[in-house]
């Protein structure tokens, strides 16, 4: 069983940044690739960027595309998201999520991940 834990989340002004970062717990290792979603009130969870494993492939939303930058570092057993230009429509809860193992393909689709984080709230003021 792989268990994610995201962090990273707050509050920042429109134009600032984040950096959201993506960790398995214990001794859980994620090979497979990972991809992170977020979801804003009254809205449907959506997709925001993935990579493969072990890192040469990623895949990003349009409304995000130039502003977020995701990576991972396999000895480190992390994945981030930098998160630069934020918007207020950026808010929302932020979710991690694992493929299952040896899956390495990204994926934009959510059922396609089988281990989610309990997820981190970012929230950009204007």
């Amino acid at each position: 069983q792989v268990q994610v834990v995201e962090s990273g989340g707050g509050l920042v002004q429109a134009g600032g940044s984040l950096r959201l970062s993506c960790a398995a717990s214990g001794r859980t290792v994620i090979r497979s690739a990972v991809g992170w979603f977020r979801q804003a009130p009254g809205k449907e969870r959506e997709f925001v960027a993935a990579i493969t494993w072990p890192g040469s492939v990623t895949g990003y939303a349009d409304s995000v595309k130039g502003r977020f930058t995701i990576s991972r570092d396999n000895v480190k057993n992390t994945v981030w998201l930098q998160m630069d230009s934020l918007q207020p429509e950026d808010t929302a809860v932020y979710y991690c999520a694992a493929r299952p193992d040896q899956a390495v393909a990204l994926s934009r689709y959510g059922a396609d991940y089988w281990y989610w984080g309990q997820g981190t709230q970012v929230t950009v003021s204007s």
